[in-house]
């Protein structure tokens, strides 16, 4: 895919836009990761994130995916996602062993069912979770936002363990 045809329209309504700028960041998350050799998919990267790997950053970016669109928009039980877990901290990310082609796939299938909770629901609509309720726009942002972040880290990862760099 040209990544400079994934970019949203120019001219587009809000909706289109947010998923639009979202999905390239999404997209971005497995472009960053395309070559990276199987030895660097489950290796700390940044001396002081020990958690941070390629591969654990995938699963979390998933299950963050299912927390905010799943567990906080629809109100799914807490215990359906990792990250929840009271014995483990960032259970999220742990993922030893597990192939990142795998994990990118399951990512995958979670954004498009995070698309398809979007595209059922008015951006104004709020979330069902009895604890925090911010409307799906704030949610969709967030996302934008959370995702963005994490191609940021891949990208320094994919530099720091093969050189590869580049906007794209």
């Amino acid at each position: 895919m040209n990544l400079y045809e994934a970019r949203p329209p120019i001219v587009a309504d809000e909706r289109t836009q947010l998923i639009g700028w979202l999905d390239l960041q999404r997209v971005l998350v497995r472009h960053k990761l395309e070559g990276l050799s199987p030895a660097d998919e489950h290796r700390a990267l940044l001396p002081q994130s020990p958690l941070m790997t390629p591969a654990g950053l995938v699963s979390h970016l998933r299950w963050v995916e299912h927390l905010w669109f799943e567990v906080v928009y629809r109100d799914v039980p807490r215990d359906q996602n990792p990250a929840f877990r009271k014995d483990v901290e960032n259970a999220e990310m742990l993922v030893p062993g597990v192939p990142l082609s795998e994990l990118l796939d399951q990512y995958d299938a979670q954004w498009a069912r995070s698309n398809e909770i979007v595209a059922a629901h008015s951006l104004d609509d709020i979330a069902q979770d009895p604890e925090f309720q911010p409307s799906l726009r704030w949610i969709v942002i967030h996302m934008v936002e959370e995702t963005a972040r994490h191609v940021g880290h891949l990208d320094a990862m994919r530099e720091l363990a093969d050189g590869q760099t580049g906007y794209y």
